[in-house]
């Protein structure tokens, strides 16, 4: 038989359980067939990782923050490229106008 597998929610209700002690470690291993080792794994990991659960509400702010910033420079950014796009096809439109349809050759433009 293969090791089972559990998912961090479950962990976290039975470690929550374990730390109301209402009831003792074996009796709770017992209810879940799980070992009382097992129960005494995840709540080691679970006090050891406990600070990062504020810390992480910060990371995250700063992260969105970050996202929030590329996402308006991203905005400015492809305003201005449409209003130079306008601008090129616009003085395109005039040299063709001004200078005549070899405008490319008498004004040095390349493509």
């Amino acid at each position: 038989m293969g090791r089972r597998k559990f998912t961090a929610e479950f962990k976290t209700k039975i470690v929550l359980e374990l730390l109301k002690e209402e009831k003792q470690i074996g009796e709770l291993a017992a209810e879940h067939e799980l070992s009382p080792n097992q129960l005494r794994n995840w709540k080691k990991e679970f006090l050891e990782n406990a600070p990062q659960v504020f810390s992480q509400s910060k990371q995250e702010k700063e992260l969105r923050a970050q996202e929030k910033a590329l996402d308006e420079e991203r905005t400015e950014l492809m305003a201005k490229v449409g209003q130079l796009t306008i601008e090129n096809d616009w003085l395109k439109k005039k040299s063709k106008e001004v200078l005549g349809v070899d405008w490319e050759t008498k004004s040095g433009f390349k493509k």
